[in-house]
C-alpha cells in the first residue's frame, strides 16, 4: 500500500487515496464519524459512514481520539463545505497509535503552551512557523553557496569573550573554565586568510538577563566574514542577503505566510537598496519624535522601534559611537568618535536583525579598547596573530535567524520561532 501526503491527495482530487497522519479533530454520531486528519502538509476531513463499513472498521473509527495516529484509505472528492475543500469517504481505517486525553485545548495561556511545547509543535501555527524557519535556513545557504562562499564552523567552547563578558555562559571544562560561544567571529577572522569568503549557521549563547519578547539565551546566527571587504561592501552583502531570504520565503511559503496573517504583497516590496542613515541622523529623527537621546548612548528597543516606523523596509544605521562598540570594530578615519559599523533594523517593530562592521587591524588600538572594557589583552594573543602575519582589510556581520523569522511570521514573541526556546526563565521541556 503506497501512502501519499494529504497535499498530494488533494492535488490528485479524485479516486482512491491512502493517507496517514494524526487526528486533528473528531466528532461522531450513531451513524457517522467525521475525522479531520492532519500531516505535515495540510488537513483533510475524512467521513466514516457506519452503513458502508464493517463493524471492525466502524469500531476503530469510534476509538479515534484527538492526536491518535491513523492510516486511512478512501475516495477523495471536492467538497466546498469541508475545512480545506476536499473530503475522503473512508473505506478502511486503522489506528496506529492511541492517544490519551490531549492536554491542549482552546484558549490556553502562553506559559502553558511553552510547558507543553513538545505537544504544541503539532499545532498548525507552529507547523507553519517551522516550515518558514526551514526555508530561511535554506535561503541563507543558497545565497552564500551561489556566491562561492565556504561554509565553516568554529568551536562552541571559547576561552575568551567576543561580545562582552557580562553575557557569557561559564561552563566547567574538565579542570578549567570555558565559555559558550557568543559568536564565531574571532575564529572566522583567522579562517579568512585561508578561504577569503566564509559563512556559518550555528547556535550562539548570550546570558542576557532579559525577559523581553525579543531575546533568547540560545539562538541561531548566520554569520559571514569576508577578506578585502570594506564597510560599503559588507552593507551591500547584508541587504542582498535579507532581500534574498524574503523573496525565497515568499516563493516557497506563501500558504504558511497567509495562514500566519502576513501581508504577502508588502513582503514582495522588500527589495534593495535599503535606506541608510547614520547614528547621528537617527538621533535627529528621534528628537523630532520627542525622544531625546544623548549622543554616545546605545539605542534601546523603544528608540529602534520609533526610528523603524519611518520606513517600510529594513533600515541600516551606521557609525555608532566607537566607545560603546566591541573592541574589534574599526574607527572611522573621517570621524574617529564613530566606528565603521552598522545595525539593520526590521520594519514593524521587530528590531535589530543584523549587526556588523569593518574590522580593526591595529593591535595597539584593540588592546586599548580591551583594557577600557575590563578585558585582559594577553588572552587574545592568538587573535592578534591574525594581524601580525599578512593582515588585510576585512568585514563581517551576524544575522539573528529567529529575529528574521519573527518578522516574516508576524510573531508576537521570538519564543515561537524556535522549536524549544531557552530564555532566562525557560529551561524545559
Amino acid at each position: 500500500m503506497e501512502f501519499i501526503s494529504i497535499k498530494q491527495a488533494m492535488e490528485k482530487g479524485t479516486g482512491q487515496v491512502n493517507v496517514r497522519g494524526w487526528c486533528y479533530r473528531v466528532r461522531n454520531s450513531n451513524k457517522m464519524a467525521f475525522i479531520v486528519l492532519r500531516d505535515s502538509t495540510d488537513i483533510i476531513q475524512c467521513v466514516v459512514e457506519k452503513s458502508k463499513l464493517s463493524e471492525d472498521i466502524w469500531n476503530q473509527a469510534l476509538k479515534a481520539t484527538m492526536e491518535c495516529s491513523l492510516e486511512i484509505t478512501g475516495e477523495i472528492k471536492k467538497d466546498e463545505r469541508a475545512p480545506t475543500g476536499f473530503e475522503i469517504s473512508v473505506s478502511s481505517l486503522k489506528i496506529i497509535g492511541e492517544s490519551d486525553v490531549f492536554p491542549i485545548t482552546k484558549d490556553q495561556s502562553p506559559e502553558f503552551l511553552l510547558d507543553k511545547r513538545h505537544l504544541w509543535l503539532r499545532s498548525r501555527k507552529m507547523t507553519a512557523i517551522l516550515k518558514v524557519r526551514s526555508s530561511v535556513f535554506q535561503a541563507i545557504r543558497k545565497f552564500f553557496n551561489d556566491k562561492g562562499f565556504y561554509e565553516e564552523h568554529s568551536p562552541m567552547f571559547s576561552p575568551t569573550s567576543c561580545e562582552g563578558g557580562s553575557t557569557l555562559f561559564e561552563v566547567k571544562y574538565f579542570d578549567d573554565i570555558m565559555y559558550l560561544t557568543q559568536s564565531w567571529q574571532l575564529y572566522a577572522e583567522a579562517m579568512i586568510s585561508a578561504l577569503e569568503k566564509i559563512y556559518t549557521i550555528s547556535p550562539c549563547f548570550r546570558a542576557e538577563k532579559s525577559k523581553t519578547s525579543r531575546h533568547l539565551s540560545e539562538f541561531w546566527m548566520a554569520e559571514t566574514e569576508i577578506a578585502w571587504y570594506k564597510l560599503d561592501d559588507i552593507l551591500k552583502n547584508a541587504e542582498d542577503l535579507v532581500a534574498f531570504i524574503v523573496k525565497y520565503v515568499v516563493e516557497h511559503n506563501e500558504e504558511e505566510l497567509k495562514f500566519l496573517g502576513q501581508d504577502i504583497e508588502k513582503l514582495k516590496k522588500i527589495k534593495t537598496p535599503f535606506p541608510r542613515i547614520t547614528y547621528t541622523k537617527a538621533l535627529e529623527i528621534l528628537k523630532k519624535d520627542g525622544l531625546k537621546v544623548e549622543w554616545g548612548k546605545d539605542l534601546r528597543t523603544i528608540e529602534e522601534d520609533a526610528i523603524a516606523k519611518h520606513y517600510d523596509k529594513p533600515l541600516i544605521i551606521t557609525n555608532y559611537p566607537k566607545k560603546i562598540m566591541a573592541f574589534y570594530k574599526l574607527k572611522d578615519p573621517k570621524n574617529p568618535e564613530t566606528a565603521l559599523c552598522f545595525d539593520m533594523l526590521a520594519p514593524e517593530g521587530y528590531g535589530e536583525i543584523i549587526g556588523g562592521s569593518e574590522r580593526d587591524t591595529d593591535i595597539g588600538e584593540m588592546k586599548k579598547a580591551l583594557i577600557a572594557q575590563g578585558e585582559k589583552p594577553e588572552k587574545y594573543e592568538w587573535y592578534f596573530d591574525t594581524r601580525r602575519y599578512g593582515s588585510v582589510p576585512h568585514s563581517g556581520y551576524g544575522l539573528g535567524v529567529e529575529r528574521v523569522i519573527a518578522w516574516l511570521c508576524k510573531s508576537d514573541n521570538i519564543k515561537d520561532t524556535i522549536p524549544f526556546p531557552r530564555t532566562m526563565l525557560r529551561m524545559t521541556p
